[in-house]
């Protein structure tokens, strides 16, 4: 079994920063790319951004330039930094490990429970 646990969301104004961190743990070979997705009330959940364990990254085009992913391959971690928040960024945002092997060779997707992120004066 894997565990996904989120910290960092909050209140925040206008223009503001955050910084969400999502850790993986439990029976973990490998992962092949986490990312951050988000769901806004009323809307479906949307991709943010994904990196590989290569590295490689991918943002959403609302995203560009304000956003940020790392990730910590030792520590199955992964960071978003968000800057310049604008009140559109309000949504609860989850955390997903994608294809992870376990040491018996299975592979499952996993979800994190969501943190929400609130943009507002």
């Amino acid at each position: 079994q894997v565990q996904l646990v989120e910290s960092g969301g909050g209140l925040v104004q206008p223009g503001g920063s955050l910084r969400l961190s999502c850790a993986a743990s439990g029976s973990i070979f490998s992962i092949n790319a986490m990312g951050w997705y988000r769901q806004a009330p009323g809307k479906q959940r949307e991709l943010v951004a994904t990196i590989t364990s290569g590295g490689s990254t991918s943002y959403a085009d609302s995203v560009k330039g304000r956003f940020t992913i790392s990730g910590d391959n030792a520590k199955n971690t992964v960071y978003l930094q968000m800057n310049s928040l604008k009140p559109e960024d309000t949504a609860v945002y989850y955390c997903n490990a994608d294809k992870v092997r376990s040491p018996w060779n299975r592979i499952y997707d996993y979800w994190g429970q969501g943190t929400q992120v609130t943009v507002s004066s």
